[in-house]
């Protein structure tokens, strides 16, 4: 339950939306998060995604991957951090996700998100970036493909 004048999250309305044409071929733009116990099970609590591979240590070490796990949706939730967020940024609009899961993310695993311009649709402005997730190591641990185009304001 929230109670009244929790502050879930900060928008600053004044922020510029982001344009089309500032957008360039190979701007890129990434953040960092390390996935925590609590991470999970927010997740968990909000998705009631409760699969025994993300919350049971005996379960999970049965696996093919030897113990717990995030979930592999949880860790695309970074891409959108940075596509909403940093590049394009304030105003885009995220019309497709293509994601492919190449590792599994553990608790307290650093996982770096990044997205790349890799090219415009001028006639329907519409942005295509590359989108990676990768851990402490280097290691890719989610690839793909977004499609987004930015909001315009009439003013």
């Amino acid at each position: 339950m929230i109670s009244k004048g929790t502050v879930l999250w900060s928008v600053d309305f004044g922020m510029k939306v982001a344009k089309y044409q500032d957008i360039k071929i190979g701007d890129s733009a990434e953040s960092e998060h390390t996935f925590t116990e609590q991470d999970i099970q927010t997740f968990g609590d909000l998705s009631g995604d409760y699969n025994p591979l993300h919350f049971n240590d005996e379960w999970a070490k049965q696996t093919m991957f030897g113990g717990r796990i995030a979930h592999g949706i949880l860790t695309a939730a970074l891409i959108s951090n940075v596509i909403g967020m940093k590049l394009p940024g304030t105003g885009t609009i995220y019309l497709s996700q293509q994601m492919r899961f190449r590792k599994p993310v553990k608790i307290n695993d650093r996982i770096t998100a990044r997205v790349e311009v890799v090219e415009k649709d001028d006639a329907k402005e519409r942005i295509t970036l590359r989108t990676t997730c990768t851990n402490q190591d280097e290691a890719v641990v989610l690839d793909g493909e977004a499609l987004v185009t930015l909001m315009r304001l009439d003013k």
